[in-house]
């Protein structure tokens, strides 16, 4: 200990003596190149200590390290599902292809190494070359066999950008909340409710840095931020987060409102970032009905569902639509897609997607997943109107009962934002939950609606209540659980979960697989998926299917471009026991990893094939 003691000291007294001896010019040096530091984006990914380690013990220390630096980062393409019931993906491309010209070339951008990604899936090789060999072209059609209505659109980054930092003169800059700089970072602008602190004397039309507050550890144990919206940074170390802001600078761009402006509005943007760390292209308004866009795990787990035209297909949690539009659509429209969500909102959302998309065979009901299964009490009455006192009083109002068979019901949806219900992932499902609305966010969504169709123009205002569905009704059956989106990015933090709440997400789901087990026939398929990293909800599920329902099996996927799960089991040391998949099933399953060369966020399919139920 001593030793040690005296190795620090005489490393000081050296840096110390450096220090001193060195020339003006030695230090301006130095100056740049901490500012140079500073200036830029390298986050590091906050864990809980002991999900840290459980996730070290899943992937490995390096792994571990690899996934981590890759959820702080977008995806460097955009990934496009074609509504190929309205186009096709060549049209698409060229429309797209117009765009771009008339928006200025796309610079640096990088493509998906298909390549390096063979060797963890079983895609064809003549396809991975061929999708290789297409990689400087900025939109490209997917070449995996059946996925050829899912286009690419590539962006690039990580960029570095010139802030304009002089000694002893700081750049203009705005702090920003972690969400929104999560939201910027896929291509979103930075709008008021986001802004935190911001330099003082700042003007419309000024060039700011916009830079990061990510949540700090308390001491009580907690998380928080700790700062006081409109704080004034002075761009010196005495400034709230300065130390914690290096390493996180997303971009540059002009302010639209002064510093007074920022924080007196309560709406429009702040910031319009012209200068990103990432550059994505903005798939807002553009080409409505045609396009939708979505990651595309999301897309293969609509595909290993395996929809055929005229089944009975239920989507447990289904907001905000995505895959329940694109069961439909592989279906060519014909059939019937139950999605269910215990959100009023939520649904109304799937009911305004499905409208855009022109999808009619798409009947959507607010359920919780857990209440998903109908006890048999001899009623045949399986539906009611939300607004409906009595229970007995039943209308059952289907998706096709609208005046223009537009999937939803003919009353007109007011004050319901939509715009941004798709532009961002809102995890806070209660937020979302308010079955009224405001003068005050009529007023702001009467200025925001656009002529014309699509969301905001959208028939349907009032949602269903079931009380549930028969057992064995559905020939196949999503259950994309809620989960805790571990796998989702761009991510600055990571700290909120700990293992309690990890163990927690699993009973939850498994308690949702229970109902969604029940429901498909014999014979019949259930998929299970998650958008999460975390082996305790997606391994630890299917031993907990196979070993629970002895009439379950692992089904093939088509296609498998994921790869294989998790095998073994990890021991707590609180004693706890979590079993993984043993040999043989890890082919089986999908995962995907977000630090793999599919570039894709982190997401898990398992799908089982549901056999006799006879002797259970």
């Amino acid at each position: 200990m001593r030793k040690k003691g005296r190795d620090l000291l005489a490393a000081f007294r050296q840096t110390f003596l450096t220090l001193q001896n060195m020339t003006p010019q030695a230090e301006a040096e130095a100056e740049l190149n901490a500012a140079s530091a500073r200036y830029s984006y390298n986050p590091i990914l906050r864990w809980n200590p002991q999900v840290e380690d459980y996730f070290i013990k899943a992937y490995g220390s390096l792994h571990f390290a690899q996934i981590s630096k890759a959820l702080t980062r977008p995806s460097c393409y955009s990934c496009i599902r074609v509504n190929t019931l309205k186009s096709t993906s060549d049209a698409v491309i060229e429309k797209l292809q117009e765009i771009m010209r008339k928006s200025g070339p796309q610079n640096d951008v990088v493509g998906i190494n298909w390549k390096e990604n063979k060797a963890s899936n079983d895609i064809d090789l003549d396809m991975v070359e061929k999708q290789s060999s297409l990689q400087n072209e900025s939109i490209t059609k997917c070449q995996i066999p059946g996925l050829e209505y899912v286009v690419f659109v590539k962006g690039s980054g990580p960029h570095e950008i010139d802030y304009g930092y002089l000694p002893d003169k700081p750049p203009k800059e705005v702090l920003v909340s972690r969400k929104c700089a999560e939201a910027v970072l896929r291509g979103a602008q930075v709008y008021v409710p986001g802004t935190m602190a911001c330099s003082s004397h700042v003007e419309e039309g000024d060039l700011v840095a916009v830079s990061v507050a990510v949540e700090q550890p308390f001491p009580d144990g907690g998380w928080g931020l700790g700062i006081t919206r409109g704080t004034v940074l002075q761009g010196l170390p005495t400034d709230p987060y300065h130390f914690e802001r290096n390493g996180l600078y997303i971009g540059q761009g002009t302010t639209m409102l002064s510093r007074a402006g920022i924080f007196r509005a309560s709406q429009g943007i702040a910031v319009d970032m012209n200068n990103r760390v990432f550059k994505l292209p903005s798939f807002y308004d553009v080409l409505e009905g045609e396009i939708f866009l979505q990651n595309l795990p999301s897309i293969i787990a609509a595909h290993a569902l395996d929809p055929q035209k005229g089944e009975r297909i239920l989507d447990m949690c289904a907001a905000p639509g995505g895959k329940t539009t694109a069961i439909a659509i592989l279906m060519k429209d014909e059939g019937e897609v139950i999605a269910a969500d215990r959100s009023h909102n939520k649904v109304i959302d799937i009911q305004k997607l499905a409208a855009e998309l022109g999808l009619t065979c798409i009947t959507t009901y607010k359920l919780d997943a857990l209440k998903a299964v109908r006890k048999r009490n001899g009623s045949s009455d399986t539906t009611t109107l939300c607004c409906n006192k009595d229970n007995n009083d039943v209308v059952n109002q289907r998706s096709d009962s609208g005046p223009l068979g537009n999937g939803v019901s003919s009353t007109t949806i007011v004050g319901s934002n939509a715009d941004t219900t798709f532009k961002e992932n809102v995890s806070n499902e209660k937020a979302n939950e308010r079955t009224y609305t405001s003068k005050a966010d009529i007023r702001k969504n009467t200025r925001r609606m656009r002529n014309g169709p699509g969301r905001n123009q959208s028939l349907g205002g009032r949602v269903e209540n079931s009380k549930g569905f028969l057992p064995n009704s559905f020939d196949r059956v999503l259950l994309d659980a809620p989960c805790s989106a571990l796998g989702l990015r761009p991510r600055l933090f990571a700290g909120e979960e700990t293992i309690e709440s990890l163990r927690n997400h699993g009973k939850y789901q498994r308690r949702m697989f229970d109902q969604a087990v029940q429901l498909v026939r014999p014979g019949g398929v259930l998929v299970y998926s998650t958008c999460t990293i975390n082996p305790g909800e997606n391994e630890a599920l299917v031993r907990y299917a196979l070993d629970t329902y002895k009439f379950l099996s692992l089904a093939p996927q088509h296609p498998r471009i994921g790869g294989a799960g998790l095998v073994g089991r990890c021991e707590f040391p609180d004693g706890y026991v979590e079993e993984w998949l043993k040999p043989g099933e890890e082919e089986l399953v999908q995962r995907f990893d977000p630090s793999s060369q599919l570039d894709t966020i982190g997401f898990f399919i398992a799908k089982f094939a549901v056999g006799p139920k006879d002797n259970i």
